[in-house]
């Protein structure tokens, strides 16, 4: 290259130097404007100081030797004002701008942006160039709103938080710059109050406004919806932007009454409860979060209780009203017509909505008769059981939810009774009566009439049991205490006649001959019985007084004279 072009290219070089404002050989010179450097960006940046926002930051300054003049972490406070508007240095005022909270800058301010040739009196000198060293803590603007964001709802929601609604929540408090100042999770319990009355900050009575139980959001509040210029204590700065983490656990209002949703109704339903029914039912009892609190089905057990009568809470004495056997409901039921204020125990927390997933097993009311209904009644059935007549019949017996009990059969013959001999339940008895042979009913018997409040082997306390009955046959009863009757009159010579053999003493076998005798020429019956044999060996040993092994004439008496005597059962 020719000596003419190098010199014009060098000083085309110094020329486009100078422009770019690269310094010159040997010293560089003040400042022109402060220098930024972005040591730390956090990886979220929802926004940034912009001019006429309200920031607060913390900070260290120093001199370039690195003595320092001031610092907000000294004074245990944290710096608020209005960016970008001139109530701060040049050189802070642009230094701050466009920062996200929690960013971290190094600043360098020279002399003419910061206090100049004047300096501070005794604490910064004249022409003084300012080192910072600043973290971006909150920003928000006059303009701002409520920032809500729902993080999860719930698939299922029938109601949202209105004003006036009493609301039980859980919450993570922070300042916006992740800082924690309270936590509803480090005290153990949730957060109670009435929304919409003024008992919350601004920001949060509107956060909570449309929420589901169950939804979790995320509330940010700028100050002046939360505690503004004053803060709140020691953990709450002055004009601090606040965020919470909730968790709406429930809500109720106290107008609110008992909600009921029908989740399976069994067709027909012949009959619903009322008030003084007394019903058993299987329930699983859950917070509105779904916290399991109580289940009759861990106990295996059902829930036995008079409804109406104020045996349990309010709410399930009205949930239970107008039930069917067999029904599916769910009751919700809030903490006024429940366990109030107080809660109950450590599992119902004060002022929880209860709800209730409830199966109705059965209910009767101790009026109730036993409710026969014929299936099937023989044509020409002239014939009907009475008491004392001795019957034998097939039976299933099963709970008013279909649970088996018991069933004639699984045995090899029929059931076999006297009516009115206390035999069998009563119930069960009143429902054998004035039945055709081959006629087949359906009875429900309630527990007064049945097993009652204990139960039995296999049988719930205070279950109504439902039988299914076939009357196979029935043979004509005697009275009660009578073992065998006369058709007609007795003999007047009776005990001659017995006497088979005249020798003045009627062994066993002489009497079973002479009763098998009246009976085979129908001139008396004995009591029914599946064992006759018993019977006449029952008769025999009341007649032989003296236990001898024979009857003598002033042994032998009618079960007419005994009565008048009052000694016991017998011919």
């Amino acid at each position: 290259m020719a000596p003419g072009s190098r010199c014009l290219l060098l000083l085309l070089l110094l020329l486009l130097l100078g422009i770019l404002g690269a310094p010159a050989l040997g010293n560089p010179g003040p400042l022109e404007d402060v220098v930024i450097d972005r040591y730390y960006i956090p990886k979220i940046c929802l926004r940034e100081a912009q001019m006429g926002d309200f920031i607060r930051y913390h900070y260290n300054g120093t001199f370039k030797d690195g003595k320092k003049f001031d610092s907000s972490y000294d004074r245990g406070a944290t710096v608020a004002g209005v960016v970008g508007v001139g109530r701060l240095i040049t050189g802070m005022d642009r230094g701050l701008q466009g920062m996200c909270v929690n960013e971290r800058r190094h600043l360098i301010v020279p002399p003419h942006l910061g206090y100049g040739s004047i300096g501070v009196a005794g604490l910064i000198p004249p022409d003084a160039t300012l080192y910072f060293d600043v973290v971006m803590l909150d920003i928000w603007n006059k303009n701002d709103k409520l920032q809500v964001t729902t993080v999860s709802k719930p698939e299922r929601c029938n109601r949202t938080v209105e004003n006036s609604d009493f609301v039980r929540y859980h919450y993570n408090g922070t300042l916006l710059d992740g800082t924690p100042f309270d936590s509803s999770y480090s005290k153990g319990s949730t957060y109670d109050t009435y929304v919409g009355t003024g008992w919350l900050i601004k920001g949060m009575d509107q956060g909570l406004l449309g929420m589901c139980a169950g939804e979790k959001r995320s509330i940010i509040i700028p100050p002046f919806l939360a505690y503004g210029e004053k803060g709140y204590g020691t953990v709450i700065p002055p004009q601090a932007s606040l965020v919470f983490s909730v968790l709406l656990v429930d809500f109720h209002n106290p107008k609110d009454g008992v909600f009921l949703e029908h989740l399976e109704v069994p067709e027909p339903c012949k009959r619903r409860a009322v008030t003084g029914d007394f019903v058993r039912y299987h329930y699983n009892g859950t917070l509105m979060d779904g916290t399991l609190f109580d289940s009759s089905y861990s106990r295996n057990q059902t829930y036995n209780t008079y409804i109406g009568k104020g045996y349990i809470i309010p709410g399930m004495d009205q949930g239970l009203q107008g039930v069917c056997m067999g029904e599916q409901r769910r009751v919700v039921v809030p903490p006024h017509l429940a366990y109030g204020e107080n809660g109950a125990g450590d599992k119902i927390p004060g002022s929880a909505v209860l709800i209730f997933d409830v199966h109705v097993i059965d209910f009767h009311n101790p009026a109730d008769p036993v409710e026969i209904e014929t299936v099937f009644r023989p044509e020409g059935c002239n014939v009907t059981t009475r008491d004392r007549d001795f019957v034998r019949y097939h039976y299933n017996c099963s709970l008013l939810d279909g649970t088996r009990l018991f069933s004639s059969h699984d045995y090899e013959k029929p059931q076999e009774v006297t009516l009115g001999a206390n035999k069998v339940i009563e119930g069960l008895n009143s429902g054998l009566l004035d039945m055709c042979v081959g006629e087949r009913r359906v009875l429900i018997i309630p527990p007064h009439l049945g097993h009652g409040e204990s139960g039995a082997r296999g049988v719930p306390g205070s279950a109504v049991l439902r039988f299914e009955v076939e009357l196979i046959s029935m043979e004509e009863g005697v009275p009660e205490g009578y073992l065998f009757i006369w058709h007609g009159e007795p003999p007047a010579n009776l005990y001659e006649q017995m006497d088979l053999n005249k020798d003045g003493g009627i062994p066993a076998d002489e009497f079973s001959t002479f009763i098998k005798t009246q009976v085979a020429e129908g001139k008396g019956r004995l009591m029914p019985s599946s064992d006759p044999e018993k019977v006449i060996a029952d008769m025999f040993q009341n007649q032989d007084r003296n236990q001898d092994g024979k009857i003598t004439p002033e042994e032998l008496k009618l079960k007419s004279d005994e009565d008048q005597e009052k000694i016991h059962e017998e011919l």
